[in-house]
């Protein structure tokens, strides 16, 4: 294989789209492999705010009644990055997992990001940051995933909507082009957003729900095994996230009173590292697109690294002239 076709990975990958080798660059984005950061906005949860609207009710009432034990319960349970969302980005992350909420009886348009607790920054602070960002990266690409929309109105997301267009603007990738590299770079494309509701509707600047593998256990040889049988199932034709987060339960917080869920993450991490380098990008029915970590920086960013490494086997197993 010639050298100029290798993909150089590096500890440092700030800009490892825009040094992809010509090979990759008319595949389509969803035929490659792309690291991702789950629930991406986790590292900023406020210990001030309140549980969410959509919490269960018990714990609605402790949170009344309780707030100091159960908040930094929740935060124990809840922050899944340790990273900035533009330290993610300069770790290489790609593909950012957004959920985002309205506070309970906020009379004002502000929207923020929620873990079982609402965050410090806002939506409009975040999302300005990774502008920002992008205007001094300007060859790489982010899908930026958006859900949940707690406690949110139709015209609350027809303003979230106008910020986000208005935010990206021309850096936005259409929903009717298939995306490559090349593709986006000769239109200055820079965003792929994807909006997992129905008022997306009509919008061409948004793309449908990014679909997400969730395991749901915290047994990382579960989400392996979960993890193949949607393999086995095949994947779909465009954008999804296979995640290999894992989950606690109420049973598994109490038996666990010394952990959190970095500390039951970062033991798991091995075996589920391990898994990832069997796995390969491409349009096959087993392939994999987008893969999700919590703690992306871990272990002087491996997963990343990993992950990008992964489309050296594109160039084994696709036809050049694939599209």
């Amino acid at each position: 294989m010639e050298d100029e076709e290798r993909i150089c990975i590096s500890s440092c990958c700030s800009d490892w789209m825009s040094e992809m080798p010509s090979a990759f660059w008319d595949i389509p984005l969803w035929n490659l492999a792309i690291p991702g950061s789950h629930d991406s906005m986790t590292y900023c949860l406020d210990e001030r705010s309140s549980v969410l609207k959509s919490s269960p009710r018990l714990v609605q009432v402790l949170d009344t009644l309780l707030p100091c034990i159960v908040r930094p319960c929740i935060i124990k349970w809840a922050t899944t990055q340790e990273d900035s969302i533009s330290n993610q980005l300069d770790l290489g992350i790609r593909f950012l997992d957004l959920r985002i909420a309205h506070k309970i009886k906020d009379p004002d348009n502000i929207f923020y990001f929620a873990h079982g607790i609402y965050s410090l920054l806002t939506v409009k602070e975040a999302l300005t940051e990774v502008a920002h960002w992008l205007g001094q990266h300007t060859k790489e690409l982010v899908i930026i995933a958006l859900s949940a929309f707690d406690g949110m109105t139709l015209d609350q997301h027809k303003d979230l909507i106008q910020f986000l267009i208005s935010t990206f603007d021309n850096k936005i990738c259409p929903n009717h082009i298939i995306p490559s590299l090349r593709q986006c770079w000769n239109h200055n494309y820079q965003v792929i957003l994807s909006y997992d509701d129905s008022a997306a509707s009509g919008y061409e600047e948004l793309w449908p729900q990014c679909e997400y593998w969730w395991a749901n256990t915290s047994d990382p040889s579960h989400v392996i095994s979960y993890l193949e049988e949607r393999k086995a199932e095949g994947r779909p034709g465009q954008f999804f996230a296979a995640g290999l987060n894992l989950t606690e339960d109420a049973k598994y917080v109490i038996s666990h009173p010394c952990q959190s869920l970095q500390s039951m993450t970062l033991s798991s991490y091995s075996l589920l590292l391990n898994w990832v380098k069997q796995q390969c990008p491409g349009p096959g029915k087993s392939c994999l697109n987008i893969i999700c970590t919590d703690f992306v920086g871990a272990f002087s960013n491996e997963f990343t690294q990993l992950v990008i490494g992964l489309n050296q086997t594109l160039l084994e197993t696709l036809p050049m002239h694939l599209t």
